[in-house]
């Protein structure tokens, strides 16, 4: 049973480097993004960097730097708008144009800044927005009868 316990407390360590040394590598392609020229009249830039960060570790799930198909599933459904696979490989393909099956950081990054807008683009802001504007009401729901349904 030592072992196990061995084992489980590395494994949570081995975890906290790899999501540590992800977020260096993250924040270095940030400051590359602050350095650009190109968008030096970004309003907000260092925030938005910043929340495009926190989003992006968010749905990273193998911490590797790229969101693959499962972990876009599972940002989709999170952000409750699921899409079949076909969808999602599409959005993927807008998003990387066409030339990975993953996205990087650097590629979210450039798509949220980007004037183009990609579906995943729309949903990353409708989710924002939504968040901003409706608190989620908290506690069981009110109780309805019938003739209150629609």
């Amino acid at each position: 049973m030592p072992g196990a316990c061995a084992d489980l407390f590395s494994g949570g360590k081995a975890f906290g480097l790899l999501k540590a040394r992800q977020e260096r590598r993250l924040a270095e392609i940030n400051r590359e993004f602050l350095c650009d020229q190109k968008y030096s009249d970004e309003e907000n830039l260092p925030e938005k960097l910043t929340a495009f960060k926190e989003k992006y570790m968010e749905f990273d799930l193998n911490n590797e730097g790229e969101i693959d198909l499962m972990s876009l599933k599972r940002m989709m459904e999170k952000l409750g708008v699921p899409k079949t696979h076909l969808e999602m490989k599409k959005m993927i393909s807008e998003v990387t144009g066409g030339v990975s099956d993953t996205i990087s950081y650097r590629d979210f990054v450039n798509m949220m800044l980007g004037k183009r807008s990609a579906v995943l683009k729309l949903v990353m802001m409708f989710e924002g927005k939504a968040n901003e504007s409706s608190p989620k009401p908290v506690g069981p729901p009110p109780e309805r009868d019938i003739a209150s349904l629609p």
